[in-house]
């Protein structure tokens, strides 16, 4: 078993197809095909299962990848830190967010770090909560925004931020109700959030039941995207971040309205992978993230409460 194979392996996995992969890495599909049929037969057990819409992992293969990955391209990111010691900060950087906070953030950050840290290669992956935690635990990722406590996730963190989550609504639908209120009025109303493994749903179901209420969730909508239409076309009500809305809410295309007295809040941290120390690269990319979310912050520009690692930036 070599480099090469696992390198080949990942990206075809990745890519669900040899076609595919061999555009990814500029090499022939003949040659891709040789190099995963020499470790399908190092490991002595297939990997894919092929088929003629592409290729699909077997048991053994998802557990191989599952294992593998964040090896490899810890490898990887050690050669690179290595040859750039002596050199400008290079290589590349996977940054993993949730799509409320990559709306508020990603392009800022994108911008900033071409112009700050141009020999490096800032990689975004979006995802919901528990597809960022898996990423970061499995070292797919360098940096990884996380919903708190800190306590409860196992690994190296920054406590960033906590950041109101209010009921966004289609304008004119709750007509004479005021910038507040509380369960016993939204237990009357058509909900649309993700489902039960994410931590919004969790969110809202575990407060509201704290008060002594439940919730009506009609429709389970697993993209920010599609929940943020659905409320705008005047289908239902939903919880999200005001700092993700700001266009729509500047637009009087949606309101929002805070829960009780004291609001609804979620708490965000910075994750880092527990099992290895940051490259150079990533290293200046965090310090970028947290100069510029501390700047926004400070500005109005994200409407939050600095967390621990934060306030001395503001």
């Amino acid at each position: 078993m070599d480099f090469r194979q696992l390198k080949t392996f990942i990206c075809v996995a990745e890519s669900g197809s040899l076609s595919r992969a061999s555009d990814r890495m500029r090499i022939a599909q003949p040659a891709l095909s040789r190099q995963i049929k020499l470790l399908e037969h190092e490991v002595g057990v297939p990997l894919f299962d092929r088929h003629v819409r592409g290729m699909e992992l077997t048991e053994a293969g998802s557990e191989l990848l599952r294992r593998v990955s964040g090896v490899i391209r810890q490898l990887e990111l050690t050669m690179q830190d290595v040859q750039s010691l002596h050199s400008e900060i290079s290589g590349n950087v996977a940054l993993a967010l949730m799509p409320t906070v990559s709306t508020v953030f990603a392009t800022r950050l994108v911008e900033r770090t071409a112009r700050e840290l141009p020999e490096v290669s800032l990689r975004i992956r979006e995802g919901y909560s528990v597809d960022v935690l898996t990423w970061i635990q499995r070292g797919d990722v360098d940096i990884a925004f996380l919903y708190g406590p800190s306590s409860d996730l196992h690994i190296r963190t920054k406590e960033l931020l906590h950041e109101e989550v209010v009921l966004i609504s289609p304008p004119g639908s709750l007509e004479g109700v005021g910038p507040q209120l509380g369960f016993d009025a939204v237990e009357k109303l058509p909900l649309v959030l993700p489902g039960r493994p994410y931590a919004l749903r969790h969110l809202v179901e575990s407060t509201a039941k704290k008060a002594g209420h439940t919730i009506n969730v009609p429709y389970e909508v697993d993209s920010y995207w599609a929940i943020k239409s659905m409320v705008m076309s005047g289908l239902c009500h939903s919880f999200l971040p005001p700092a993700s809305l700001k266009a729509e809410l500047d637009q009087d295309l949606l309101k929002a309205r805070s829960i009780g007295s004291g609001g609804l809040w979620r708490q965000l941290v910075l994750g880092v992978p527990s099992q290895r120390p940051n490259t150079r690269a990533a290293d200046a990319v965090l310090e970028l993230l947290l100069d510029e979310i501390a700047s926004m912050i400070a500005s109005g520009e994200w409407q939050a409460q600095p967390g621990a690692d934060l306030r001395e930036r503001i």
